[in-house]
């Protein structure tokens, strides 16, 4: 049994691995290696992505690659022969040509409309397939985030660097694999194109050449792409925080919790000059990134534009002496043209392939994280539940993540089978997250907990935490009905009405509940449902504690379960808790410390240690920090009612 220091696992804030820039020559090769294998393992990412949402998408885009590869060629070469015969008529006369119906031009002209007909068809072919690919791929990712969240341990909510990486990954959540999918598709297409155009000039008269000026024209505006795009990337990275900002200033104005003070404080301008600010920063600099590479684009543009004209004026001249047909002319200009916007859709498109793959790395680097609560055992121990518990901690401290300070020191207590155990404390003591301990929400950072004597790191988590019936302080509202509510106390057992009504009793919930329109069955919050209800804070407490009553734990665990309530329906609560816990185990927190008179031991916590130790009698005699507490309370309480 491991019960010394627990190693911390890898912070949710590490960078992917980066390719260090080649030194000298001798090191390109390495550098390439490792580049392009990166590319390539982040692109088959993507491939198997697009693989589990449907086979289909795969084969469906490679035919219409293929065909729009093609095609384009053939409009070309049959424009190129309709042309060249009309000036065989026009050379020959149209008597002598023959009749028009049984003409080439005439086959030709219906050839040429029935390949353009083929083209619109692909084309609306491939637009509905993009679409109904891309929501099917989206919900793939969403899934594949909202799977991985379940593992993840809770260290890593209290990183900013982890906020950072998950808005990053449900950024890439959108369209971008289908996006990098349908780019590739286009760069085959392009392709196979390109490679027929190369084919048409090389069949030319003296115009071999041209195709390797063009290529030579193309390098210049391929490194542009590529370096921006690689700006680019690694400027929204780093701007992941003001994104972030941005959207929590534009999001609170909306948000119904804080929208009642932010009207009652004025506190929307605010916000707004804020969001302002924010986006001005980040807008600044990438207006800068922007301009400098369309700056370029345009130089690069003049130059290919140059190249261009002279090589229409070059096959202008063989139509003027004679050398090839006016077709022809159509044909090689045409083709020139459409190898220098292959050769730009190329360059483009692999750049923005590129970049794109580097935006998944935020996914990969999302969905690589792994959990380090977990068992401890290769053959984890299974809880048994139904029988008493008993609990040790040995010396437990922690800190939270990415932090140096010790929020808990050194604590050695034991929870005996059947105990009350009441844990007091000012603000900021330590209470709640001792609670996130004891039912393995965190590790210690040093010590260890024990459960019936044996290390919580053995056990089973989920088997773990289906022990606990729980009520946080920051306890969950959910937006569904009521009965759900109450059922997320537990949803393995078999929810039946008269258990949740039952429930809704103990937490005195019943009669606000039964006074609804649709009773259990009435949603909650008017998020989705016109008919929502909204319940006040005291109300959604009791909906709170009838999930810890609706489970069948047999370790109960209260944080501030009453502090919503007036002091009379807290008193009733506790009651109903009295008689629900029989002989269970009942850890809780409370402020009001006329409930720790019940309690068989209370815990003192200051500043993350425990000074003080014992029942209520005897702490009182004690006339220590309890002593003091307790006294300063009731002497408020007294006071109030005279």
């Amino acid at each position: 049994m491991n019960k010394g220091t627990m190693k911390p696992g890898r912070p949710m804030g590490y960078e992917p691995k980066r390719v260090p820039p080649p030194q000298n020559i001798k090191d390109i090769p390495r550098y390439l290696k490792e580049l392009l294998g990166g590319f390539f393992k982040r692109f088959f990412y993507i491939i198997g992505i697009v693989w589990k949402t449907g086979p289909w998408i795969l084969f469906v885009m490679s035919f219409i690659a293929l065909f729009q590869g093609i095609t384009p060629v053939i409009g070309s070469i049959i424009s190129k022969d309709i042309i060249n015969e009309f000036q065989t008529i026009i050379k020959i006369g149209a008597d002598e040509y023959g009749d028009f119906i049984s003409s080439n031009v005439f086959f030709l002209l219906v050839f040429f409309f029935v390949y353009k007909f083929l083209r619109q068809l692909i084309s609306t072919v491939n637009h509905a397939v993009h679409r109904i690919a891309g929501e099917k791929v989206v919900r793939q990712v969403k899934l594949q985030i909202m799977e991985k969240s379940k593992e993840i341990d809770l260290g890593a909510f209290d990183l900013p660097a982890f906020y950072e990486k998950l808005e990053n990954a449900n950024r890439e959540a959108g369209n971008r694999p289908i996006s990098i999918l349908s780019q590739t598709f286009t760069v085959i297409s392009t392709v196979i194109e390109f490679i027929s155009y190369i084919l048409i000039l090389a069949s030319a008269p003296d115009l071999w050449w041209v195709m390797i000026i063009i290529i030579i024209i193309s390098v210049p505006s391929a490194i542009i792409n590529f370096i921006y795009r690689r700006r680019n990337f690694q400027y929204m990275r780093r701007r992941s925080k003001e994104r972030r900002q941005m959207n929590y200033y534009s999001d609170i104005l909306v948000n119904k919790d804080a929208v009642k003070e932010i009207r009652m404080f004025d506190l929307a301008d605010i916000f707004i000059g804020r969001y302002k600010d924010v986006f001005a920063e980040y807008y600044r600099g990438l207006r800068r990134l922007i301009l400098s590479e369309n700056i370029w684009h345009i130089s690069v543009g003049i130059l290919a534009n140059i190249a261009n004209l002279s090589f229409f004026i070059i096959i202008a001249h063989k139509v003027f002496m004679g050398e090839i047909m006016i077709g022809d002319y159509t044909l090689y200009t045409g083709a020139i043209t459409s190898l220098a916007a292959c050769v730009s859709t190329l360059i483009t498109n692999s750049a923005v392939i590129y970049e794109g793959t580097l935006f998944i790395d935020n996914l990969i680097s999302f969905m690589d994280e792994k959990p380090t609560v977990v068992s401890s055992r290769k053959d984890p121990i299974i809880v048994k539940k139904g029988v008493p518990h008993t609990i040790e901690l040995v010396n437990v401290s922690f800190r939270y993540p990415g932090t140096d300070k010790d929020i808990l020191k050194n604590i050695n207590l034991k929870f005996n089978p059947g105990e009350t155990v009441v844990l007091v404390g000012l603000n900021g003591a330590g209470k709640t997250t001792l609670i996130k301990l004891l039912t393995r929400l965190y590790d210690p950072s040093e010590g260890y907990i024990l459960l019936d004597g044996k290390d919580l790191r053995e056990y089973d988590v989920q088997s773990l935490y289906s022990l606990y019936g729980i009520i946080f302080q920051d306890f969950g509202k959910y937006a569904v009905s009521v009965s759900d509510n109450i059922r997320f106390g537990d949803i393995h057992k078999e929810a039946t009405e008269e258990d949740l009504r039952h429930a809704a009793i103990q937490s005195n919930a019943h009669d606000y509940i039964s006074n609804m329109p649709n009773g259990y069955q009435t949603p909650l919050m008017r998020i989705f449902e016109p008919e929502g209800a909204e319940l006040s804070i005291g109300q959604w407490q009791k909906l709170a504690i009838a999930r810890a009553f609706y489970s069948d734990s047999d370790i109960l665990i209260l944080d501030e379960p009453t502090a919503s309530l007036d002091p009379m329906a807290e008193q009733d609560i506790f009651n109903q808790f009295d008689n629900l816990r029989a002989d269970k185990t009942t850890i809780f927190v409370s402020h009001r410390l006329s409930s720790a008179t019940i309690a068989s031991l209370i815990v003192v916590l200051e500043h993350g240690e425990v000074i003080e130790c014992g029942n209520h009698k005897d702490l009182m005699a004690l006339e220590g920090k309890y002593f003091e507490l307790f006294s300063t309370q009731a002497k408020r309480y007294i006071e109030s009612n005279d």
